[in-house]
């Protein structure tokens, strides 16, 4: 299942924040945003189970991560 996760930053940490997820093996893009989030991960996981493992200890708690919000990805229209 794909899950994209805005994620609200630290704003000093933004750089730091982007390299820490990149390193995770689940995350399959990360995008640098503007808007009410400041960084935007798409993440590849087998089951909701194995998102809520990896959402508790590869992103929450990475620092300067300050809130996130998950949408699971119903269809993909176009790539």
């Amino acid at each position: 299942m794909k899950i994209l996760v805005g994620i609200v930053v630290e704003p000093k940490l933004l750089e730091e924040v982007c390299e820490a997820l990149s390193k995770v093996e689940e995350v399959a893009r990360v995008y640098e945003v503007t808007g009410e989030y400041d960084v935007f991960a798409e993440i590849e996981v087998a089951s909701v189970e194995a998102f809520r493992e990896l959402l508790k200890k590869d992103v929450l708690a990475v620092s300067g991560v300050k809130l996130t919000e998950s949408s699971v990805v119903l269809g993909v229209w176009k790539e």
